[in-house]
């Protein structure tokens, strides 16, 4: 198995098109909590891929599956891997729609999907995953290739003829996991294709804490991380909590441009941020303002080049 097979996310040279979080499990990872019993852990992993290979099994007949039973099942995959469910908010609106939120974990895409069920938007290397590949392809995610800045335009045109045709479509505009503990900036590329689509943005705040209510930041999957190393992480910890909170939906025609859509949802979607500068070669992180409620921002918004009026992101 390849490298970049084998790691979730391979080093890379942060730079415009390819964002890069600072995060690294040794660093930002923390597991205080006693872990769960090997053989529950195992059962876990079972009853999550029983759960996804029922999932793909259907897949073909997703039109004709109720909604609410889509988000239920979501809901059971985190849940089958021994984390405590909490969405807060009103109902996302019907018809198309561009939902966004913050990246922390893979459990990220099931728990926006309890919100709504969506097409994600996820980068093409996903593609190379063992397992977790094949199963984004089946879901009917849409992929942007992030070496291919020439096609930036065109991936942001398909998101808008979903949109247009009464889907919703989920991105994680930072382009990056992070720890939960710091967070990064929204790309502005596929609010671009939501102004074109003239449908509403729905902001989404995820985070993750323990049953006492501290940031838990074991479900986090970030740096050289393996995708096997961190649902193992996951189904070994005990009370981890994954919380939604569905923020106020965004209007079309609220906001004037890309820009200034993408302002206001990071605002929405990440609020309790402010702006810190950290060594190294990734311009200003927002950490957590001391007393607010801490939230952790799968994956590759990018930004468009200069062209006429983002992006595929997937599990």
């Amino acid at each position: 198995m390849s490298t970049q097979v084998a790691r979730a996310h391979p080093v890379e040279a942060a730079n415009l098109w390819r964002p890069h979080a600072p995060c690294t499990p040794h660093t930002c990872v923390e597991v205080t909590e006693p872990a769960r019993a090997l053989p529950l852990a195992v059962l876990r992993i079972a009853a999550v891929l029983f759960l996804l290979v029922v999932g793909v099994a259907l897949c073909p007949f997703s039109g004709r599956i109720p909604a609410e039973l889509i988000r239920r099942w979501c809901r059971w995959v985190v849940r089958a891997a021994g984390v405590r469910v909490r969405i807060d908010g009103g109902a996302a609106p019907d018809g198309g729609l561009l939902l966004v939120a913050n990246h922390v974990s893979w459990l990220d895409i099931p728990l926006l999907a309890a919100v709504r069920p969506a097409r994600m938007l996820a980068k093409s290397e996903i593609r190379q995953w063992p397992v977790a590949g094949w199963l984004t392809a089946r879901s009917g995610a849409l992929f942007i290739d992030r070496d291919r800045i020439r096609a930036l335009p065109e991936t942001v045109a398909r998101i808008a003829g979903a949109l247009r045709a009464g889907e919703a479509v989920a991105v994680f505009p930072e382009g990056s996991t992070w720890c939960g503990r710091a967070q990064g900036h929204f790309r502005r590329a596929a609010f671009q294709a939501a102004l074109d689509a003239g449908v509403p943005v729905q902001p989404v705040r995820l985070h993750y804490r323990t049953a006492r209510g501290a940031p838990g930041t074991a479900a986090a999957f970030v740096g050289e991380d393996s995708l096997l190393t961190s649902v193992w992480r996951v189904v070994r910890a005990r009370e981890l909590v994954a919380e939604a909170e569905v923020q106020e939906p965004m209007a079309p025609g609220s906001r004037p441009d890309r820009r200034s859509l993408a302002r206001a949802a990071e605002a929405s979607a990440l609020l309790g941020a402010r702006q810190v500068r950290l060594p190294g070669p990734r311009r200003a992180v927002p950490l957590p303002v001391p007393g607010a409620v801490r939230t952790a921002p799968v994956t590759g918004a990018e930004e468009l080049p200069s062209v006429p009026s983002r992006e595929a992101l997937t599990a």
